[in-house]
């Protein structure tokens, strides 16, 4: 199973064709963390087209698997945000929480943020963005 970032979540709303063709190329699962669904309705709610972009969300969120959080999750979290404090390296939580969806039940996060990932040690990354 691979995991979509809000960003790319953001790219196929859009309408990116790219994206949206690489999306239906893949084979096997595609999920999204519970916290890219938040991330996605905190977006459309600060639109100018509120209800326009729930009810867009809404029929996304009717074609792939939310991923929930559950113990193995937060005991990464746990782990990766004392690595990162260790270091004195400030993620936002929500990311930490994304990377810790991926690295607990996925092979792969798909993102465009590439560089931000890359601070998490052995996260699998592909960019569909570019």
């Amino acid at each position: 199973m691979i995991l979509l970032d809000t960003d790319v979540c953001i790219e196929i709303l859009r309408g990116n064709k790219s994206v949206i063709k690489q999306r239906n190329e893949t084979d096997g699962d595609v999920a999204i963390s519970f916290m890219s669904v938040g991330e996605l309705y905190y977006g459309a709610n600060r639109s100018n087209f509120k209800q326009k972009n729930i009810n867009i969300i809404d029929e996304f969120l009717l074609s792939i698997e939310i991923l929930q959080p559950d113990k193995q999750i937060l005991q990464e979290f746990g782990k990766i945000k004392t690595e990162l404090y260790n270091k004195n390296i400030l993620i936002p939580d929500a990311d930490i929480l994304i990377a810790s969806t991926a690295l607990s039940k996925c092979s792969k996060l798909i993102t465009g943020n590439i560089k931000h990932y890359n601070r998490f040690s052995n996260l699998n990354l592909e960019n569909w963005i570019r």
